[in-house]
């Protein structure tokens, strides 16, 4: 698993992470986890990019990195680096013929090696058209570190809530489900007297267990359910199938 392999200890390598999790780009994650823990070294492709590329280990990982790359190597301005990182996603002939011949040429006029720019010109264009930019690829970090932590700390809550997310999606619970049988965590049946309209926690035993939601069982509806629940919490619970019939509104429950 390489999310094990890489054994992330910055935020950033989530963000990297997430960024290079995608066909294409998985390629490089090999690599990004040699350089990471020191078994392979990093090749900045000229010294001038060191600064742009160290976080990734030398591996062009995002957008901004393309435009910086082009700013600091070939002069380009910011604007006119986001009209290559345009092109490169376009990838169409004459755009990329013409995007070429400036970034090299601005590239030699700053002194750099004609075939080194030539390089790292391809090098970057085979990137770019699957890049994702970093600002993106953060909040998806942000939110996977969130849960991550909900999941480690809060294991029975953040299921209950992400399956009461998922209710009506028999495939998404039945994921869930066989997650908590990893877990060991306990996953109660249906019950009118104890069930919530969605998924909730019972904190009996170490783990705590979770209660099926009324709502998720099938041809049930959530407001049927939810008048059911009403019903239990202001009378109590129901003795016998005959009270039930007899407590419950017929209008909002159908047989």
């Amino acid at each position: 698993d390489v999310r094990r392999s890489l054994k992330p200890d910055t935020f950033e390598d989530i963000i990297a992470l997430v960024a290079l999790y995608r066909p294409g780009p998985m390629d490089n994650i090999p690599r990004f986890v040699a350089c990471k823990h020191g078994k392979e070294k990093p090749d900045y492709l000229h010294p001038w990019l060191q600064p742009i590329l160290q976080e990734t280990y030398g591996v062009i990982v995002y957008q901004e990195q393309v435009m910086q790359i082009a700013q600091v190597l070939a002069g380009y301005s910011l604007g006119d680096a986001d009209l290559l990182r345009r092109a490169m996603g376009k990838k169409i002939k004459a755009e990329m013929d013409a995007q070429r011949e400036r970034f090299v040429e601005g590239a030699t006029a700053k002194g750099v090696d004609r075939d080194r720019a030539e390089y790292i010109f391809e090098l970057v264009a085979k990137f770019a058209g699957d890049g994702f930019n970093k600002s993106h690829a953060a909040a998806y970090a942000l939110v996977a570190y969130q849960t991550a932590w909900l999941k480690s700390n809060y294991a029975v809550e953040f299921f209950a809530a992400s399956m009461s997310l998922d209710l009506s999606n028999t495939d998404k619970l039945n994921v869930f489900r066989q997650e908590l049988q990893r877990l060991g965590i306990p996953l109660r049946q249906p019950d009118v007297n104890r069930s919530g309209v969605e998924f909730t926690v019972e904190h009996e035993g170490e783990k705590g267990a979770i209660r099926y939601a009324l709502a998720a069982v099938k041809n049930v509806g959530a407001a049927a359910m939810q008048g059911l629940v009403n019903e239990r919490e202001a009378k109590g619970r129901f003795r016998s199938l005959v009270d039930f019939a007899a407590r419950i509104d017929p209008q909002a429950v159908n047989k």
